[in-house]
C-alpha cells in the first residue's frame, strides 16, 4: 500500500524544481508509505511523479516507485495490490515476453504488462486494488486508472492560474493542496451533496475544480492538459485531449448474471466457498505480517475462518470494545475467535479514548466526512497496526449479499405504506418523532424473541424519513440521505447531478432489493464504507484487503438470484451456508447491529461546549456557508432530548472541524 501525487503542464519548467514540487506533495501523505519515497520528472513534458511506500511485497529496492518499464517507455507511480501478478508474470514468460526480471514487487509485473497487452488489456486482467499514475513517454500520455470498486482512492483536477496553473492528481486531497498556489475554492454545490450523504460523492470534491476518478474508470491526457471543463466530466465523455472512459462496469456485470443464473442451491454454496477461498488465499500472501478485522458477524466471520482454515499458525484477529452497554460486540468476535483458534486480540476503548479521536479526523479524512464509525474504524485499525502491517476485512459482503436491514423491510414497509395518504403518514411519523429515542430502544428490547429489535429508535426514526417517498426509488433515497436535497441549508447551492439519479443504471433489475444493492455498491460503497476504511487505515500506516470485493466473487454473487441472498427475512443465505461449516449458527445468528458509539449522548455531555463553538448562530452567519436556523433548531431538539439528530448534527460538525482545520 502506497500513496501518488503529481502534476503536468506547470508552468514551472526546470526538471528539479518540477521533481521538488512532487516529492513535496508526496510528503504530505507520508503516512501512506512511511517506507521509502521517490520523485522523477520530465521537464520537456511537463510532467512529473511522486511516491511514498508502504513495503509489503518485495521489501527490497527492486520495489522503489516511480518504477521505469525495462524499456524506458513507461514510467508507474501505484498505490494498491495486484494479488494475481504472479499469474501475470508466467503468462509473460509463456509469452516469451516477460523482461530479465530486478525483483518480485506487482509494480515490475504491471510495466511488463502495460507495455505488452497496453494498458486497458492489462487492466482487465488484474484481480486487486489500485490507484495508477502511468506516464507513456513514446505516446506523451498520462493515464489515471481506479480499481474496480474505487478500494483506493484517486482525486484529479486544475489549480493555479497563469504560469502556475497545473493538472494535478494524488491518493489524498492533502497532495493537491500541497500544489504551490493551491486556492481552490469550496465548491458550495458539493458540500450540499455532501450534507445529504455525509460524504462527497464521487466524482465531486469538497473543491471547485478537483474531482474523484470514479472507480473502474481511466482517464487518459494526451500532451498537454487542457483548462478546467465548466463541469465534471463523466465516464464516456473527453473535454480537449482529455478522455474519461470507463474499463470495467458493474452494470454488465449484473446483465451478465441475469443471463447465467444459479438455480441449485448446493451448486450456489459450493461455487461460493470456492471463489471466496481463493479471493482470502491470495489475499493473504505479503512478505510482512498478516491479519484479519473480526466484529463476529457474518462477513468478517466468514474471512477469518476461510484464512484460518488455509493457514498452518493461528491467524491474527482484531476487534475493540466498549464499555458502554449496547455499543460492545467483542464478546462476538471473541466467541468466533475461540471455536475458530485464531490468536485474537481484543482492545478495549473506553469513551474517553474515543472522543481523543475526533480532533485528528478533520486531517485524516481530508475532506468534510461525517460516519460516525470511522471513529471505532480507526481505533481497531490502530490495533492491529500493532501486530501486523495487512489486515482484511469483511466489507462488500452487505452490498453483495443482501446484508443491510433497508434490503430486508425496505420493500415489506412500502407495500404497506404506499397505499396510506400522504397526510395520514406525516401525521404518524411526526407523532411518532415525540417519543424519545431512549423509549423506543427500551420497547425494542422488550418485545417478543430471543433478541427483541436492537436500536428501535434509530429504526423509528428512519421510518420517518419514509413519509414523503412516492415510490421504492423514492424511499431508498430518503433511506440514505441525511439533510433532504430541498433543505434550506447550503447558501447559495444548486443540485449537481449524481450516478444516484441515473435510473439507467438499474434498468432491467426488477427485484428492489437488487437494484439497492447496485445503488449501494455503485456509491455508498465506495464514497461512504470504502473510504472510511482506506482513511482510517492509512493513517496508521496499515493495508487493508477487502475479499469480498474480488471481482470473480462479485460476478459470482450476481449469478445467484435473490432468494439465496435473502431467504425468510434473513440475509445473505447462501454466504451463512459456508458460513456454518466452519462455525455454529448460533454463534452467529443474531441482529445486524453496525459498528456504533454513543454519540448522540457524547454531544449532550462532554462534547457539547465543543459542538456548542462549532455550531455557534454567530459563527456560522459569518462563515457563510450554512443558513444557521435549521441546524440550530435541530441542535436544540437533540439537546432537550426530544430527538436524536445526532447524524444530521455530525454532518455540520465534521464539515465545521474540517474547515477549522484546514482554512
Amino acid at each position: 500500500m502506497c500513496g501518488l501525487a503529481g502534476l503536468m503542464g506547470s508552468g514551472i519548467g526546470d526538471g528539479g524544481k518540477l521533481t521538488a514540487v512532487a516529492a513535496g506533495m508526496a510528503l504530505t501523505i507520508q503516512h501512506r508509505g512511511p517506507d521509502d519515497a521517490g520523485a522523477w520528472a520530465d521537464a520537456e513534458a511537463g510532467i512529473a511523479l511522486g511516491h511514498r511506500r508502504l513495503s509489503v511485497i518485495d521489501l527490497s529496492s527492486a520495489g522503489h516507485q516511480p518504477m521505469h518499464s525495462a524499456s524506458g517507455r513507461f514510467v508507474l507511480a501505484y498505490n494498491g495490490e495486484v494479488y494475481n501478478h504472479l499469474d501475470i508474470r508466467a503468462e509473460l514468460e509463456a509469452a516469451c515476453m516477460a523482461p530479465a526480471w530486478r525483483g518480485h514487487s506487482d509494480t515490475e509485473t504491471l510495466l511488463a504488462a502495460f507495455e505488452h497487452w497496453g494498458v486497458e488489456a492489462t487492466l482487465a486482467r488484474t484481480v486487486g486494488m489500485f490507484a495508477i499514475a502511468l506516464w507513456d513517454a513514446s505516446l506523451r500520455t498520462l493515464y489515471l486508472a481506479r480499481d474496480r470498486f474505487g478500494e483506493k482512492p484517486l482525486y484529479y483536477g486544475w489549480v493555479g492560474s497563469g504560469g502556475a496553473a497545473a493538472f494535478v492528481f494524488g491518493s489524498e486531497m492533502k497532495a493537491l493542496r500541497a500544489y504551490p498556489g493551491f486556492a481552490n475554492k469550496v465548491s458550495r454545490d458539493a458540500l450540499a451533496l455532501y450534507m445529504r450523504f455525509a460524504c462527497v460523492p464521487a466524482p465531486y470534491s469538497i473543491y471547485e475544480d478537483i474531482y474523484k476518478l470514479e472507480p473502474g474508470c481511466l482517464v487518459s491526457v494526451c500532451e498537454v492538459a487542457p483548462p478546467a471543463p465548466n463541469q465534471p466530466l463523466r465516464p464516456g465523455s473527453s473535454h480537449g485531449m482529455l478522455n474519461l472512459r470507463r474499463w470495467w462496469s458493474l452494470e454488465a456485470v449484473v446483465e451478465a448474471g441475469a443471463r447465467n443464473r444459479i438455480s441449485d442451491d448446493d451448486e450456489a454454496v459450493q461455487a461460493l466457498e470456492e471463489k471466496l477461498g481463493d479471493s482470502v488465499r491470495i489475499q493473504s500472501l505479503a512478505d510482512v505480517p498478516l491479519g484479519a478485522f473480526l466484529s463476529g458477524g457474518v462477513d468478517s466471520s466468514a474471512i477469518v475462518a476461510l484464512m484460518q482454515a488455509q493457514s498452518v499458525r493461528p491467524v491474527q484477529t482484531f476487534t475493540v470494545g466498549f464499555d458502554e452497554v449496547g455499543f460492545d460486540e467483542s464478546p462476538h468476535a471473541l466467541a468466533v475467535a475461540q471455536h475458530l483458534g485464531t490468536e485474537h486480540h481484543a482492545l478495549r476503548v473506553t469513551a474517553a479514548d474515543a472522543r481523543a479521536v475526533i480532533p485528528q479526523l478533520p486531517v485524516m479524512y481530508d475532506e468534510p466526512f461525517a460516519d460516525s464509525s470511522q471513529i471505532p474504524t480507526h481505533l481497531v485499525c490502530k490495533a492491529a497496526q500493532l501486530g501486523v502491517t495487512v489486515a482484511l476485512s469483511g466489507d462488500g459482503g452487505d452490498e453483495l449479499f443482501g446484508g443491510y436491514n433497508r434490503y430486508l423491510w425496505g420493500p415489506l414497509v412500502w407495500n404497506r405504506m404506499k397505499w396510506i395518504p400522504r397526510a395520514v403518514r406525516r401525521g404518524v411519523a411526526a407523532g411518532s418523532t415525540r417519543v424519545p429515542m431512549a423509549a423506543w430502544d427500551a420497547l425494542g428490547h422488550a418485545l417478543p424473541g430471543n433478541h427483541g429489535v436492537a436500536l428501535l429508535g434509530d429504526k423509528i426514526l428512519k421510518l420517518a424519513k419514509l413519509t414523503e417517498a412516492t415510490n421504492l426509488s423514492g424511499l431508498y433515497r430518503s433511506l440514505v440521505t441525511e439533510w433532504p436535497q430541498d433543505a434550506d441549508i447550503v447558501r447559495g447551492a444548486k443540485r449537481l447531478p449524481i450516478p444516484l439519479d441515473d435510473a439507467s443504471l438499474v434498468t432491467g433489475v426488477p427485484e428492489s432489493e437488487q437494484r439497492m444493492m447496485i445503488w449501494d455498491t455503485l456509491t455508498y460503497l465506495p464514497d461512504d464504507i470504502l473510504t472510511k476504511v482506506d482513511r482510517a487505515a492509512m493513517s496508521v500506516s496499515l493495508e487493508t484487503r477487502v475479499p469480498f470485493l474480488d471481482h470473480r466473487v462479485v460476478e459470482l454473487a450476481w449469478r445467484l438470484p435473490l432468494d439465496m441472498k435473502i431467504r425468510n427475512g434473513q440475509s445473505k443465505w447462501a454466504l451463512r451456508q459456508v458460513l456454518y461449516k466452519y462455525v455454529p449458527r448460533k454463534l452467529i445468528d443474531r441482529p445486524k447491529a453496525g459498528f456504533a458509539i454513543p454519540l448522540g449522548e457524547w454531544l449532550r455531555g462532554p462534547l457539547r461546549d465543543w459542538a456548542e463553538s462549532l455550531l455557534n448562530e454567530s459563527r456560522l452567519r459569518s462563515e457563510g456557508y450554512f443558513h444557521p436556523a435549521p441546524i440550530r433548531a435541530k441542535w436544540t431538539e437533540h439537546l432537550s432530548n426530544r430527538h436524536d439528530h445526532t447524524a444530521s448534527l455530525w454532518t455540520v460538525l465534521m464539515f465545521q472541524a474540517w474547515l477549522e482545520a484546514t482554512h
